[in-house]
């Protein structure tokens, strides 16, 4: 059995990832860059839930986002564009320090833009940066919780049995022991790398499906939630490729009884934090139990069909169709924490999120129903059931 690097085991392995090449790797890394500077410039691709990257190299280091140029990437190769007009651009957003590279090295998120300068269908960012700023007297904060599931290379949960399941649910959320927790190196790695990014990474849990876990990013306020988040996702992406593993965001990746994956997401405004906010938390939890199927096509990149499979009423969900809310009660939709509570103020936790969700999408959804009001406060998407 071969090892990827750091003596990660892995099945179904070869040489091409032995840890010697990490080795060998490590001897060019350490080169001295000569004043040249590398930056990744990242974008979601046209599946709405995948990334991509390509590295630009400077004779600078960039202090913000507005120094780094528009670039571009072919998008016929990414489900962008087509072959006749293949050119899609990338418009730098959110800068990060690159945790792969380090040094003077980044990580730029990117916008996606067509022929006329203008967002891509797949470019939510966009539309979500107009909802935060009509909202941001309101000082919207976000946490989100993100679960996500550890592969093999043949997609079967890693550390399970080849073909088989391992002992039910139950000793496996926060666990601790062999028996109980595969792929802790990952979420330890993944933590650490976020901190030097300089993600707002605030937790991280083994969740209760083993091989599942979760790492929280906030409080952000307005765009910088989603920002946070795709770069979060996508430097778990980069070192699970190192360790050999795959991340899986498929909120109900294994069939049975078995938890699915969310993405729940925290929210609350000024009023809601401060002294006597319970009343707002009260008044949002209203409005959103008004457009539960319009917030639900929102909540997983489509439209509501991947939730289906997770949002059951059982394992700690609502069925997809009902909306309730309830204090200290998982089985809710909206979920007010029992802190909150006492304190008569603080947040609300919207459980209905998918793992694969756009954050971008659902802080928008909140924003626009919680927060604004009129033509502004409209959902254009609806959930039709897959019945």
């Amino acid at each position: 059995m071969a090892k990827s690097v750091r003596g990660f085991k892995r099945k179904h392995d070869d040489d091409r990832h032995d840890t010697s090449f990490k080795s060998i790797l490590d001897r060019y890394i350490s080169l001295d860059q000569c004043g040249i500077v590398q930056v990744k410039y990242i974008w979601i691709d046209g599946t709405g839930e995948d990334m991509r990257g390509k590295t630009k190299t400077f004779d600078f280091i960039p202090q913000n986002v507005n120094e780094l140029p528009i670039w571009n990437f072919d998008g016929t190769s990414t489900g962008q564009a087509t072959g006749d007009e293949s050119d899609v651009f990338l418009k730098p957003v959110a800068m990060f320090k690159d945790p792969f590279r380090p040094g003077p090295n980044k990580i730029v998120l990117c916008e996606t833009l067509n022929k006329n300068y203008e967002p891509t269908s797949t470019n939510n960012r966009r539309k979500c940066l107009e909802v935060m700023i009509k909202a941001a007297d309101q000082k919207p904060w976000f946490g989100m919780e993100q679960e996500y599931t550890l592969l093999d290379s043949d997609r079967w949960p890693y550390g399970w049995p080849r073909g088989g399941y391992p002992a039910p649910q139950g000793p496996y959320y926060c666990g601790v022991g062999a028996d109980k927790v595969y792929g802790r190196e990952i979420v330890e790695a993944h933590a650490r790398a976020c901190m030097y990014a300089g993600i707002k990474i605030s937790g991280t849990n083994a969740e209760t499906m083993p091989a599942q876990w979760e790492f929280q990013v906030g409080p952000c306020e307005g765009i910088d939630m989603g920002d946070q988040l795709w770069v979060a996702r996508y430097i778990l992406h980069r070192i699970c490729e190192e360790f050999g593993v795959i991340c899986s965001l498929d909120p109900k990746p294994v069939l049975g009884d078995w938890n699915g994956a969310g993405c729940h997401a925290n929210f609350s405004t000024l009023k809601m934090r401060e002294s006597g906010g319970y009343k707002y938390i009260d008044e949002a939890i209203v409005k959103l139990s008004e457009v539960h199927l319009e917030h639900i096509a929102y909540y997983d990149p489509h439209g509501g069909r991947d939730n289906e499979r997770r949002l059951t009423g059982a394992h700690e969900t609502e069925t997809i169709d009902a909306f309730s809310s309830g204090v200290a009660n998982r089985q809710c939709s909206i979920r007010i924490p029992k802190q909150c509570f006492d304190d008569q103020c603080g947040y609300l936790e919207d459980r209905r999120p998918s793992s694969n969700c756009d954050p971008y999408t659902v802080t928008s959804a909140l924003v626009k129903t919680c927060c604004l009001t009129g033509r502004d406060r409209k959902l254009s998407m609806t959930y039709v059931p897959n019945f």
